[in-house]
C-alpha cells in the first residue's frame, strides 16, 4: 500500500508540472490530467475503485489515438507534450509500488523539460526552478517514506533524525544549491555547437503583426495594442525620428480595395548608390509567426544566409519567426538609384483595376496635365492632400469598394493606410510607378536598456514612388496631413483612440517607468542568457585571459570546473555531520516492530513500546502472550536504569528471542 504522504507529493509535482504546459496543448487534455490526479485522491482516502488493467489499456490506446487525430503526428514538442500529459495521467493510476512513484517524479520532470524548450522568459524561470525544487521533494519524500515500510520516520535511538516534509524540502533546496555550480560551469564552458541537436517544432498560431496584404484601416487595428514588435539598439548615434521608417512588407497588386504583396517581382533589384551615414543596429525580433525580418529603410544586405533580400528592398526569412530573434544589419536612410526601372516593373508598379475608382483617375489625370515633371506630380497631389480638408484619424468611416474615390471625395478622414492608398492610387493612375509600403515608424526611447522600442501601435504605412534619375523616393503622405507623427507617437496624438490598457500605462510615467525597467531585464535576460551562443562562450574566455580561444580551450575550462566542484561537494560531504547510526537494541525493535506491522498491527509514529503493547492486546489478542513480553524488555532495557553486569546478555537474549518469533498474519493481510 503507498503511503498518502509520498502520493501526494507525487501528484502535486505531477499536477504541477501540466499545469506548466497548460497554454501549450488544447484544454480538455490538462482537465482530464487533472482529473485522473483527483481520482487517485479520492481512492486514497475513500473507498472509490481505481480502473482495472484492461481499462486502463483501452484509455491510453483511446487517447493516443486523439492525439494522434489532433496534431496529426505524435512528434513534435506540441505533440509529444499532449502525449507525456495524457499517459502520465493513466500512469498514475496504477501507481502502487515504490517503482510506479519513482516513474512519476520523472514525468513530471519531462512536463518541465516540455515547458523550458517552449518558453525561456524570465518571468517563467521562478517557476521552473519552484517545480524542480518540488520534483526534488517529491523524489526525497518517496525514498524515505518506502524505505521502513508505510512509516516515513526511521525507527532508532531517540536522537535519530525524523524525515518528514521540512526534512524532504531542505534536502531538495540544499540538493537544488549544491548543483548550481555545475549548471553554470556548464552553461559559461560546456561547448556549444552552432544549432540544435534537435528540431523543436514551434506554434504556428498567428499572433499580432503586419501581413502581406492590406485594406484601408486594417493597420488601425494594430494601433490599439501595445505589444512590443521589436526591439532596436543602435551601435553609435541613431537616426532622427523623422528617419526611423522600419521596413516591412512591400505591396504591389491593387483591385480597388485591398493592396497585396502579390509573387515575386518581374525585375531585379536596383543597383543602389548609399547616401549619408550608415545606421549599424541590433534587432531583436518578437515573434509573429510571419516571415518579414524589420529594417531601418534601407537595409545593405541580408543579415542571414536564410534571409532573402529582396527586389524591393524587403527582409524575408525562409522560416516563420516562432521565437525571439536577434539579427545585425547595416541600413542607410537616403538612396539613390543607379540604373533604370524595366519595361515590366513599370507595367506593374502602374497597373490598377479596370473600371473602379474612376473619379480618382479623372483626378490624377488633371493633375498630371498640370505638371510639367515627375515630381511636380508628386507635389501637387500632396498638396491636395494638405490643403483638402483631410483630416488624421483612427476612426474614420467605412468605405465602399471603391475605396479611393469615397476616401478622397467623400469622408476625407483616414489613418495611414488611407492615406497611402489614396496616393500611390493617384501616381498610378498619373502614369507614375509607385507601390505602398508598411512597417513601423518611429520607437519609445527606453533609457535603463538604452535601445528603442518599437510596439505595434507604432505600425505605419507609406508610399514609393520612382522618380527618374532618383530612383524609387519614399513619400509619407501622412505627414502632410499630420506632420507631428514623424516626430511623436500614436498615444501623444490620439491617445483616446488606443486600447485603454496603453492609455492607462501611459497616462501614469511611474508605471511606465517600471515598465521600461522589466523590459529591460527581459531584454538583457533575451540577450544574456537565453541566445547566449558558442561566440559569448569564447568571449568569456577572452576575459578570463585566454588568446585566441577555440573549443579545446572551453573543454579545459569546463574540466576545471568540474574538478573544483566535484572537489567542494567532496568537502562539503566530507564536514557533514554523520547520522547516527541506530544501536542493536534500535535494530532488534525496529526488527520486531516489522513483524508485528506484517502480521496486521502497525505501530502508529507516536506510539512507544507499552502504548503499542496495549493496542496489540486490543487488536490481537491472540499475540499478546508472545510479544508484550518482549516490548516491556525493550521499554526496561532502553528507559530504565543501566544494569552495566547484565546488559550485553539481556541485549543477546532480546535480539535471539525477536529472531525466533513467528506471527501469523491477520485474515485482512492474508486477503491482500
Amino acid at each position: 500500500m503507498m503511503p498518502r504522504r509520498s502520493l501526494e507529493w507525487v501528484t502535486t509535482a505531477f499536477a504541477v508540472g501540466v499545469a506548466l504546459n497548460m497554454d501549450r496543448v488544447p484544454a480538455w487534455i490538462p482537465v482530464l490530467a487533472f482529473g485522473f490526479v483527483l481520482w487517485r485522491l479520492l481512492a486514497s482516502a475513500l473507498p472509490v475503485r481505481l480502473p482495472g488493467t484492461l481499462t486502463r489499456s483501452a484509455l491510453a490506446l483511446l487517447l493516443v489515438a486523439v492525439v494522434l487525430i489532433r496534431f496529426r503526428t505524435l512528434n513534435g514538442l506540441s505533440a509529444g507534450t499532449a502525449l507525456l500529459v495524457l499517459m502520465g495521467g493513466i500512469k498514475l493510476l496504477e501507481t502502487r509500488a515504490q517503482r510506479d512513484q519513482y516513474i512519476m517524479v520523472g514525468a513530471s520532470l519531462f512536463l518541465l523539460l516540455a515547458a523550458c524548450l517552449d518558453r525561456q522568459e524570465l518571468l517563467r524561470s521562478p517557476l521552473y526552478l519552484l517545480h524542480a525544487w518540488l520534483c526534488c521533494t517529491a523524489l526525497g519524500v518517496v525514498a524515505h517514506a518506502n524505505s521502513s515500510g508505510s512509516d516515513p520516520r526511521p525507527i532508532g535511538p531517540p536522537s535519530a533524525p525524523i524525515f518528514g516534509n521540512h526534512a524532504a524540502m531542505t534536502l531538495a533546496a540544499r540538493t537544488l544549491l549544491y548543483a548550481a555550480p555545475l549548471a553554470v560551469a556548464l552553461f559559461l564552458f560546456f561547448p556549444r555547437v552552432p544549432g540544435a541537436f534537435w528540431a523543436v517544432p514551434r506554434s504556428s498560431v498567428a499572433r499580432t503583426g503586419l501581413s502581406d496584404t492590406m485594406t484601408p484601416g486594417s493597420i488601425t487595428e494594430l494601433t490599439t495594442s501595445y505589444d512590443v514588435a521589436f526591439r532596436a539598439r543602435f551601435q553609435g548615434a541613431a537616426p532622427p525620428p523623422e528617419e526611423r521608417y522600419w521596413r516591412g512588407p512591400v505591396l504591389h497588386e491593387f483591385d480597388g480595395y485591398t493592396w497585396r504583396r502579390g509573387p515575386g517581382g518581374p525585375y531585379r533589384m536596383q543597383p543602389l548608390e548609399y547616401l549619408g551615414p550608415v545606421y549599424r543596429y541590433q534587432v531583436s525580433l518578437e515573434p509573429s509567426s510571419q516571415r518579414w525580418w524589420f529594417s531601418l529603410d534601407t537595409a545593405k544586405a541580408a543579415p542571414n544566409t536564410r534571409v532573402l533580400f529582396t527586389y524591393d528592398y524587403q527582409l524575408i526569412a525562409a522560416d516563420p519567426v516562432t521565437e525571439v530573434t536577434t539579427y545585425t544589419a547595416a541600413s542607410h536612410t537616403r538612396t539613390r538609384a543607379t540604373g533604370e526601372l524595366s519595361g515590366l516593373g513599370r507595367i506593374r508598379e502602374t497597373a490598377l483595376p479596370h473600371g473602379r475608382n474612376p473619379q480618382t483617375l479623372d483626378l490624377a489625370r488633371k493633375l498630371r496635365a498640370d505638371s510639367r515633371s515627375d515630381s511636380a506630380f508628386v507635389a501637387a497631389a500632396l498638396e491636395l492632400l494638405r490643403t483638402g480638408g483631410f483630416q488624421y484619424s483612427l476612426t474614420p468611416p467605412a468605405l465602399g469598394p471603391d475605396s479611393t474615390d469615397d476616401f478622397l471625395f467623400k469622408t476625407r478622414t483616414g489613418f495611414c493606410g488611407h492615406f497611402a492608398s489614396a496616393f500611390v492610387a493617384l501616381m498610378r493612375a498619373g502614369g507614375l510607378p509607385a507601390r505602398v509600403v508598411t512597417g513601423y515608424l518611429g520607437g519609445e526611447w527606453n533609457p535603463i536598456g538604452q535601445y528603442f522600442i518599437v510596439r505595434q501601435s507604432d505600425a505605419h504605412s507609406w508610399a514609393e514612388v520612382w522618380i527618374e534619375g532618383q530612383g524609387w523616393r519614399r513619400v509619407d503622405p501622412t505627414a502632410v496631413v499630420a506632420p507631428e507623427r514623424l516626430r511623436r507617437s500614436i498615444l501623444d496624438l490620439l491617445p483616446d483612440a488606443v486600447s485603454a490598457p496603453a492609455r492607462f500605462v501611459w497616462s501614469r510615467p511611474w508605471l511606465n517607468g517600471v515598465l521600461e525597467r522589466w523590459d529591460a531585464l527581459n531584454a538583457w535576460w533575451n540577450d544574456r542568457v537565453v541566445r547566449f551562443s558558442y561566440d559569448d562562450q569564447l568571449r568569456v574566455l577572452e576575459r578570463l585571459g585566454f588568446d585566441a580561444p577555440g573549443a579545446s580551450q572551453l573543454g579545459w575550462a569546463f574540466a576545471s570546473a568540474l574538478l573544483v566542484w566535484l572537489s567542494w561537494v567532496a568537502w562539503q560531504l566530507g564536514h557533514r555531520p554523520r547520522r547516527i547510526r541506530p544501536d542493536r537494541l534500535a535494530r532488534a525493535y525496529a526488527r520486531l516492530c516489522h513483524k508485528l506491522m506484517r502480521a496486521g498491527v502497525e505501530r502508529q509514529p507516536s506510539q512507544g513500546p507499552l502504548a503499542y503493547a496495549g493496542t496489540i492486546d486490543r487488536l490481537r489478542p491472540d499475540l499478546a502472550g508472545a510479544v508484550r513480553p518482549l516490548l516491556l524488555r525493550y521499554a526496561e532495557l532502553r528507559f530504565g536504569p543501566p544494569r552495566p553486569s547484565g546488559q550485553a546478555a539481556d541485549l543477546t537474549g532480546l535480539e535471539r528471542d525477536v529472531a525466533r518469533l513467528k506471527l501469523a498474519p491477520s485474515t485482512e493481510t492474508r486477503r491482500r
